[in-house]
């Protein structure tokens, strides 16, 4: 099916992760113009390159963005127009723990960091659009939440990072409710785990490079893991395999796309079955 997205101007926050690299390079080989905003742009414009060699339809432009910070966000869309021109997409994929600990331990910087990247990123990069979207009367927005605002095992040690992407999850219904009629539609896809090919495909601010692989193994053990029937969380999933960043690519291309344009308001979670509302 040809999602009619090529041409399109897409900004995907968080790209220097597992599932931001998915989404950059997935929408730029569907033919979009992408923007990388992350920290971490020095991975974006790796993804850029990598685009590049392999022919991809659509161009990379990394630009360093602190999603935190409206001030980085505006400087953010005002490189987007100069290289692109207005935004037709918005994929808030930038988000995190801080680290993992029992919710009677968890301390303050942590909570403030959660807040800060989970809750007003999000919210600083919608308003940011907004002139963009409602002043032309179209455009998608894709929030990405969590399993962990979903189910109370999927928040196990990371409870108040749950409690964020909650936020997320309510945000998105009443952002959707009041713009739909002038012609944005947002919707919410919260995934499960979902792990890189390899461990050398995210950036050091990741939280696998943080936390994550030490945590749950680098990728090919955590292949090994499911395999034997051990890997946590995972073993007794319906669909029983790794979630990939490209499945999440996959849904948030349909999201972004007109093929969707009867869909809003919806959380979708791609984690193989893990969470059946």
């Amino acid at each position: 099916m040809d999602l009619g997205l090529a041409g399109k101007t897409v900004i995907i926050t968080g790209g220097s992760g597992g599932i931001g690299r998915g989404l950059v390079l997935e929408f730029a080989r569907e033919g979009c113009n992408v923007v990388s905003a992350s920290r971490d742009a020095e991975t974006g414009r790796k993804l850029a390159a990598e685009a590049e060699a392999a022919g991809f339809a659509g161009r990379i432009v990394a630009v360093a963005t602190d999603v935190t910070r409206r001030d980085s966000v505006d400087a953010m869309i005002e490189a987007t127009h100069q290289a692109f021109g207005p935004v037709d997409v918005l994929v808030n994929n930038a988000g995190g723990v801080a680290h993992p600990a029992a919710f009677e331990e968890f301390d303050e910087a942590g909570r403030r960091w959660e807040i800060a990247l989970n809750i007003d990123g999000v919210v600083n990069c919608c308003q940011a659009v907004a002139e963009d979207m409602l002043g032309r009367q179209r455009g998608s927005i894709i929030n990405i939440s969590s399993n962990s605002s979903l189910l109370g095992e999927a928040a196990a040690n990371v409870a108040h990072y749950g409690g964020t992407k909650g936020f997320v999850n309510s945000f998105s219904k009443a952002l959707a409710w009041e713009w739909g009629r002038k012609g944005v539609r947002v919707n919410n896809i919260a995934p499960g785990w979902i792990v890189p090919h390899q461990a050398d495909e995210v950036g050091q601010g990741s939280f696998w490079n943080r936390f994550g692989f030490e945590t749950m193994g680098r990728p090919e053990e955590m292949q090994s893991a499911l395999e034997g029937g051990s890997l946590y969380n995972m073993s007794s999933l319906p669909i029983p395999r790794l979630g990939r960043p490209e499945d999440m690519a996959w849904l948030a291309m349909f999201l972004a796309s007109d093929r969707s344009s009867y869909i809003t308001g919806q959380l979708i979670s791609v984690s193989g079955g893990v969470y059946m509302p």
